[in-house]
């Protein structure tokens, strides 16, 4: 069964929407790239729709931070601190878009989208 993000075939109660029409290419998901804190870079790249090609990164760590005043300097991620979207997702030590990692410069917030872009950038906090 493919993945998709059309709306959920059940209610809040259990009911059963109704099917109106079949699933569509546009609307398969793929599975998140789950880009875990560690020592080797592993890219990889998906093509998508259209036939465009994006990279994601399956593990890293390293960060390009960027200060107050817009300097930007690579460093290091020695944990993941905090994760608004999924607080399993620390535990796990993944790193998503407003994750919250400590560096050697200080606290950082992921900006950029490490399973989308292939590369982890963010400011710090």
């Amino acid at each position: 069964m493919a993945r998709t993000q059309q709306k959920s075939r059940r209610k809040a109660s259990g009911g059963r929407y109704h099917q109106d029409r079949t699933k569509r290419k546009y609307e398969l998901a793929g599975y998140s790239a789950n880009t875990k804190l560690a020592e080797e870079r592993i890219v990889r790249t998906k093509r998508t729709l259209g036939g465009d090609h994006k990279q994601y990164i399956l593990s890293t760590n390293q960060i390009n931070v960027a200060n107050a005043q817009g300097k930007t300097v690579k460093t290091e991620i020695v944990n993941v601190i905090e994760n608004l979207a999924n607080p399993h997702l620390v535990r796990r030590n993944i790193i998503t878009k407003g994750a919250v990692v400590e560096t050697k410069l200080g606290k950082a917030r992921v900006t950029s989208r490490p399973g989308q872009e292939a590369a982890v950038n963010g400011v710090l906090i």
